[in-house]
């Protein structure tokens, strides 16, 4: 009869995220995610099977709080592009380390490029979810004649998207913040009518 666990899975998934998420994947050792969780590097294995098994559900954790947090700020009240500018100056939150992490999901495209199949299909399917609520803010916003008509919803919410994506890059970069919110400043004004 196997002993049950001894810890959260749930608290330590979220803790092995913020260190991949700081450190990358590859820099990551099993040691940084057994001092950060206080679990036995055992019953991290038994748990998630092996370091790449537990960054591919970190990330899909982190794709999930996203989609959450995105998903709230488009069922807040308030015009299209209202929402739109919170989900911009959402972009730019510290960490709790106040440290510049960038996006969890940009820095592990960066990290991998196409090289993981799995890392690759879990960031392809988080930036078509961004993509898709950006483009439901713009379908709305265009009806109601607050942004412009010149180009489709689809084509707005690809700028929109990557405009954002490059912004996190920027940040990862050490860009500063002014000028990072005056590339975003750029992007959303030529959204308007």
């Amino acid at each position: 009869m196997s002993r049950p666990r001894e810890f959260n899975i749930e608290c330590a998934l979220q803790q092995c995220m913020e260190v991949f998420w700081t450190k990358g994947f590859k820099a990551t050792s099993f040691e940084d995610l057994t001092r950060r969780t206080q679990v036995k590097k055992q019953s991290l294995y038994c748990a998630f099977d092996d370091k790449r098994a537990l960054f591919l559900k970190t990330l899909a954790l982190y794709r999930e709080q996203h989609a959450a947090k995105m998903e709230q700020f488009v069922s807040q009240e308030g015009s299209p592009l209202q929402k739109l500018e919170k989900i911009r100056d959402a972009t730019f939150t510290p960490s709790a380390e106040g440290s510049c992490r960038g996006c969890f999901m940009v820095n592990s495209a960066l990290e991998f490029g196409i090289s993981d199949e799995e890392v690759t299909r879990q960031v392809e399917m988080m930036f078509r979810e961004v993509e898709r609520m950006i483009e439901q803010l713009i379908r709305s916003g265009q009806e109601q004649q607050m942004i412009t008509n010149r180009h489709t919803a689809e084509a707005l919410a690809a700028h929109l998207t990557n405009s954002l994506l490059g912004a996190r890059m920027m940040e990862k970069s050490g860009a500063s913040r002014e000028r990072i919110e005056a590339v975003l400043r750029t992007s959303f004004a030529l959204i308007l009518p």
